[in-house]
């Protein structure tokens, strides 16, 4: 699809997580790069959250919820897909602090509402990052955290060049995917941008960047997925990248 395409992850046509809420659910519950990968490192540049009042940003089904709320954080989920938080509901219950939100416009809530915002996969559907960090800003008491975790830019420019594109590592652009969970097949669309572009819009909104990291899989990852890890080399490839940013 061409970068300039008018349209984008705002479109219905894509990302349709309410059509694919139940197949996205399962296949996240038990894939390498999510439960293997993605949440345990989350969750331990998270470390200790009892007492911590923590905003899950694009909570989707809520496996992060359900695991920092046992932790003892008090959690609220907000996501864009109500399909998405039906499923989160019944996983977390009732009482559950559960909204619908799109994370491209205002919060509703007051400001230093949250000790710390968890992004996780959420970022790279945005193509404007500023509006959105400078709202998960306001509702972060000073000195609260943001973590965030987004497509490894680096590993997005590869895949891309050994598919024969050429891409423009430096911009930020658009692609899209075509994903099959479910029996549901939906058009999904991300955006690319260069470190430097994330760096400086972490910046702008007022975040320190304490933390950069790309972790590897937990040890059980290798016995459980053999045939995936034949092509990696040790434990840790490039997948995701981790931010540890706080508030100033």
């Amino acid at each position: 699809m061409p970068e300039k395409y008018v349209e984008t992850a705002s479109s219905p046509r894509f990302n349709d997580y309410n059509r694919m809420a139940e197949g996205y659910t399962t296949e996240n519950e038990t894939s390498l790069t999510n439960a293997y990968y993605e949440r345990p490192a989350m969750l331990e540049l998270a470390g200790d959250v009892a007492g911590r009042r923590i905003l899950d940003a694009g909570c989707g089904s809520g496996p992060l919820f359900s695991e920092l709320r046992d932790r003892g954080a008090i959690v609220t989920g907000v996501d864009a897909s109500a399909g998405m938080l039906e499923v989160a509901r019944r996983r977390l219950g009732a009482d559950a602090d559960l909204r619908v939100v799109d994370l491209a416009g205002p919060l509703p809530f007051p400001g230093d509402a949250f000790d710390d915002v968890i992004a996780s996969l959420v970022l790279h559907y945005l193509e404007d990052w500023g509006p959105t960090l400078a709202e998960l800003r306001r509702v972060l008491r000073s000195g609260g955290r943001l973590l965030v975790s987004v497509d490894h830019p680096f590993s997005v420019a590869l895949f891309q060049h050994m598919a024969g594109e050429r891409p423009k590592y430096f911009e930020t652009r658009n692609r899209t995917e075509e994903w099959t969970m479910g029996g549901q097949t939906v058009q999904m669309s991300f955006w690319s941008r260069p470190l430097h572009a994330m760096t400086e819009a972490f910046t702008a909104a007022g975040f320190r960047i304490s933390v950069i990291s790309e972790p590897p899989f937990v040890p059980e990852a290798r016995e459980l997925f053999p045939e995936e890890f034949r092509e990696i080399t040790g434990t840790r490839f490039l997948c995701f990248l981790f931010f540890v940013l706080e508030a100033g």
